[in-house]
């Protein structure tokens, strides 16, 4: 990739202008660019480009930070403000919560966040990559809820296998060939899978003999990943896999070495972020440059122009207005960013779905201690899940989940091992004592994450308000979030399932939800809590018909021919798959769709 001033980037031409530097807008432009394109990138945030420097700077950043959230590697701008997960706070009814980028409007708060920055979420993403199940395409069609896509499994199961190639995914075909999911006969992952964690093994002989209350064996499983692994010499008809290495230090991060950080940050790289990507590009990329608004021609509905605000400094909210144009637009940013900008803009809003719909995947935690060490903090903080749960039948009347192992122990509902290790100290503990009172204990934590289902809702949404701007003016998102009865259900389900879980391991419940939790609801006369995890989808989802949806399966919108709107915005429904690789998939298959079209 190539930075350019705004200088350069105003008086140059363009085949296709994209909006945001995160997986899809970098994958998108390396095909453009592939085909023939000149790609020009717009990323709202600061950014040094490939530089491996950078890299380590935000590794200092996170090394430093006292609490080590998602975000917490990259410095924020309030010229490109971010949501943070330390502004999620309980709304109270009629009162806007204010606090941070996001104007909460509730009932409960969008706990989920982004980064703005180049990169995007890329930088601070967990990894998991599990393809969607074929149900997930036709959830109406099978069970009555939620709507169907205008596509199925088998349409985007090339994609699918370009979008492993593309990012890097380890994992093992004889283990993800369930619930419908299917690969051609001589297909193998480009990498085998990350090895699973000794808390995997002992959860596996553990429950070795438990059965479900259909009988069923409990289906404890390898996650893929887009995390470098062993390379699979079996790929690419016997041509094994390249691994990429390290954005600017190729040589680096070229196997996991284990560092227990991959969110916020992987120190090595080994995990997959769009940076690598925009490496193997001549892509030229424009940051700190926000768009603010698009020019459509009357009548036509063509976009003309962008309207962009180029900012210089992080100690000044001066800016330097541009007007860049292009046969191609392409919006990238993520669901959240794309739909304010769209309302902004007055596009896209014929079919009254713009801002609707948004999603996330609540989560419900269990925790506890286990009767030994089970090796907690050690390695990729997700290795292992249980997958029982991701279809079937009972999803006319509750949500899926995915039951996920994690390896960090209480890092989520608390902030272990911080927390601990401060209580002791305060205590006047130090040295080996501290250091056996913290053994005694921090490795026997263990923590299940219950990712559920979230059906697209009207309510759920983003809007605007001049009431409410940043420090350039721009409209901040002004979110109507709550998790209903069906998601509740498959949580309460879950939790249920954790229980059971734990007691047939041996393991003390320490799991607790209170009503001063942001996430707390209660269902059969008891309490629970659910979390976000960062799965920003929805609010301009595709669809057959341009009456019920915002762009057509290619992502291309319906009102606007020249414009396209892509990434997990796009998706009607989730399931329970981390929805970076359906993302990537679609993504593909607009690029190819793009440049056919403007060939």
């Amino acid at each position: 990739m190539r930075s350019l001033s705004w200088q350069e980037a105003s008086a140059k031409q363009y085949d296709v202008i994209i909006v945001g530097s995160g997986f899809a807008g970098s994958i998108l432009a390396k095909q453009l660019q592939q085909g023939g394109k000149r790609v020009l990138i717009l990323e709202a945030g600061a950014g040094a480009g490939v530089d491996y420097g950078q890299h380590l700077s935000y590794v200092r950043h996170f090394m430093s930070a006292t609490a080590k959230t998602p975000n917490s590697p990259f410095p924020a701008s309030a010229n490109a403000p971010q949501p943070e997960v330390t502004d999620v706070e309980k709304i109270t009814p009629g009162q806007p919560s204010c606090k941070g980028y996001f104007v909460q409007m509730g009932p409960q708060p969008f706990e989920s966040n982004y980064t703005r920055r180049l990169g995007g979420t890329s930088l601070h993403w967990f990894g998991s990559c599990p393809r969607m199940l074929p149900q997930d395409f036709r959830l109406y069609r099978e069970y009555g809820v939620g709507v169907d896509w205008p596509l199925d499994y088998d349409e985007l199961e090339p994609y699918y296998r370009q979008a492993e190639a593309e990012i890097g995914v380890a994992a093992e075909v004889e283990e993800q060939a369930y619930l419908g999911i299917h690969f051609p006969a001589d297909y193998v992952y480009p990498m085998h899978r990350i090895p699973p964690s000794y808390l995997d093994q002992w959860m596996q002989q553990g429950l070795r003999d438990y059965r479900l209350e259909d009988g069923q064996r409990l289906r404890i499983q390898s996650i893929p990943q887009a995390r470098n692994s062993l390379p699979n010499a079996g790929y690419n008809q016997g041509r094994g896999y390249r691994v990429q290495g390290a954005a600017g230090n190729p040589g680096q991060g070229q196997r996991c070495m284990g560092n227990s950080s991959c969110i916020p940050i992987c120190p090595i790289q080994a995990r997959y972020n769009s940076l690598k990507t925009l490496a193997q590009t001549e892509v030229e990329v424009l940051t700190q440059a926000v768009a603010s608004q698009l020019e459509l021609e009357p009548g036509s509905g063509r976009v003309t122009a962008l309207q962009v605000k180029y900012w210089a400094t992080e100690q000044s909210s001066d800016f330097i207005p541009l007007r860049l144009s292009a046969p191609w637009i392409v919006l990238a940013a993520n669901a959240i960013e794309n739909a304010t900008l769209l309302q902004a803009s007055a596009a896209c809003g014929q079919s009254g779905e713009l801002g609707r719909n948004l999603m996330d995947h609540p989560a419900i935690l269990s925790w506890g201690l286990a009767p030994q060490s089970i090796g907690a903090f050690r390695g990729p903080g997700l290795t292992s899940t249980l997958v029982n749960y991701r279809g079937g039948d009972f999803r006319r009347q509750r949500a899926a989940f995915v039951l996920e192992i994690g390896n960090w122990g209480w890092s989520w509902p608390f902030n272990e091992p911080n927390d601990s290790s401060i209580a002791l100290i305060e205590q006047g503990c130090y040295g080996r004592d501290l250091r056996q009172r913290l053994g005694a204990t921090l490795p026997r934590q263990i923590r299940l994450d219950m990712m559920t289902e979230q059906l697209p809702s009207r309510f759920n949404r983003v809007e605007i308000d001049p009431r409410w701007r940043d420090r350039l003016g721009n409209y901040r998102p002004v979110l109507h979030y709550q998790v209903d009865h069906y998601s509740q259900a498959g949580m309460v389900f879950a939790r249920q399932l954790a229980v059971q879980l734990f007691r047939q391991l041996g393991i003390e419940d320490y799991s607790q939800y209170q009503p001063s939790n942001p996430g707390y609801f209660e269902f059969g006369q008891q309490g629970y809590s659910w979390s976000g995890v960062g799965h920003v989808a929805g609010t301009h989802r595709m669809g057959k018909q341009a009456a019920s949806s915002v762009v057509n399966s290619y992502q291309q919108a319906w009102q606007h021919p020249n414009l396209y709107v892509i990434g997990c915005g796009s998706m009607p429904t989730l399931g329970t798959s981390n929805p970076t690789l359906t993302m990537t998939a679609l993504t593909l298959r607009t690029a190819q769709h793009l440049l056919a079209r403007s060939s």
